[in-house]
């Protein structure tokens, strides 16, 4: 008797021991790859949504514009995989970018009631993706390209600012975030 419980003790602490080093090990700092929500579907409308059947309109609260995680941390030479849902556009600026940095006033395409235009600012941009008002609602059984992953690499360490490239969610929602990529060991 006093055995198996010796026993089931050491397994108990083995385990336990193992389970702690693997969590510290999972945070540990800068992963080589991140993923970043770009927007998100919500759950609590009425009626619920239904993309299947049912094209949603944009500008109709649909998503929530923002970006999460706020700061991304990631390795230099790692990646930022962008997971984008709904009407979004990632734009990457440079190491000491700002937000106030940005200029909004000459949009690309000016196009009326696509939430103000994308933000054309070239100074500074790594990267713009793609064009979300190229995919105009369509029938539901043609893919949109609203929803999709864009991964972009970050080959040297800095702080860069990401910014959705939409007027309206840049300016009206705050929907940027910051890339600190740490140099690699």
């Amino acid at each position: 008797m006093k055995r198996s419980i010796l026993s089931i003790i050491s397994i108990m602490t083995f385990f336990g021991i193992g389970l702690i080093a693997s969590a510290a090990m999972a945070d540990d700092g800068p992963l080589a790859n991140a993923t970043v929500s770009f927007g998100q579907w919500k759950t609590d409308r009425d009626p619920p949504i239904d993309r299947v059947i049912t094209p949603v309109p944009q500008g109709a609260g649909f998503v929530i514009d923002k970006i999460t995680p706020d700061t991304i941390k990631i390795k230099e030479g790692g990646a930022v995989n962008f997971v984008i849902s709904g009407l979004h556009n990632v734009a990457v600026y440079d190491v000491g970018t700002k937000p106030s940095d940005i200029t909004v006033g000459g949009i690309f395409p000016p196009l009326p009631g696509a939430a103000g235009g994308i933000i054309n600012d070239p100074r500074n941009r790594l990267y713009r993706g793609l064009d979300p008002n190229a995919s105009a609602p369509q029938p539901p059984a043609i893919p949109s390209i609203r929803d999709r992953v864009e991964v972009v690499n970050f080959a040297k360490p800095g702080t860069y600012l990401v910014i959705c490239g939409v007027v309206n969610h840049f300016v009206n929602d705050d929907m940027f975030s910051y890339v600190v990529v740490l140099p690699s060991k």
